[in-house]
């Protein structure tokens, strides 16, 4: 038998359809009828940070991919087909890849204990961490450094998406598509905008100063 919360969320879906009917006995049509959001989201799984309610956005205006700490893997074919959908079929042009503080799975990495499978996936969160040690270690406030290496992370997911070949292939062929990166106050619901944004595979180079081939 259902328990009492599995009933409630089912009871609760009904009366979302009804309030968006009340105010609209078509919306539902449209959504069926297909997609053009103008954003993609990479965002963490934690349930505290959901896309569309962050930034007042209806059904159908965000395109979505989360998982543990908003990581962009260049081996992550689950990432990987996302992104691909969206700068190519979607043509999305904004991408926004949206960190939280007290992330899980950035405290996590900030140590040394082992707690599982989710050891191979944070790997990749220490990796941001090595690149970045010298501005991290000198911050002796453990909740400063925590918050900064929040913001860190999400940075360099800004750069790795950018590397992917998919957006690579977009900006070669002249496609709009800026890529920004954020981080969300859970405390607060207010989000922080990192002053990061490639537009193009010169802003790339201009950041690592190199030639992207």
């Amino acid at each position: 038998m259902a328990n009492n919360y599995y009933k409630q969320i089912l009871d609760n879906n009904k009366a979302w359809v009804e309030s968006k009917l009340n105010l609209d006995s078509e919306f539902f049509n449209r959504l069926a009828h297909g997609q053009q959001p103008p954003l993609l989201w990479i965002g963490c799984a934690d349930s505290r940070v959901p896309a569309n309610e962050i930034i007042g956005a209806q059904p159908g205006e965000v395109f979505v991919h989360r998982n543990i700490a908003n990581m962009v893997v260049h081996s992550d074919m689950s990432m990987l087909s996302v992104l691909d959908y969206a700068v190519n079929v979607l043509k999305v042009k904004e991408v926004i890849v949206c960190g939280h503080y007290g992330c899980g799975g950035v405290k996590t990495a900030m140590g040394n204990a082992s707690v599982g499978l989710i050891d191979n996936w944070i790997r990749h969160i220490k990796d941001s961490y090595r690149f970045n040690k010298a501005e991290l270690d000198v911050i002796e406030n453990e909740d400063e450094k925590f918050d900064r290496f929040v913001e860190i992370n999400a940075i360099e997911q800004v750069y790795n998406l950018a590397k992917t070949s998919i957006v690579q292939n977009a900006w070669a062929k002249g496609q709009e598509l800026h890529i920004h990166g954020w981080v969300y106050g859970v405390g607060s619901g207010l989000v922080k905008d990192l002053d990061v944004t490639l537009d193009s595979n010169d802003d790339l180079e201009t950041v690592f100063q190199l030639d992207i081939k």
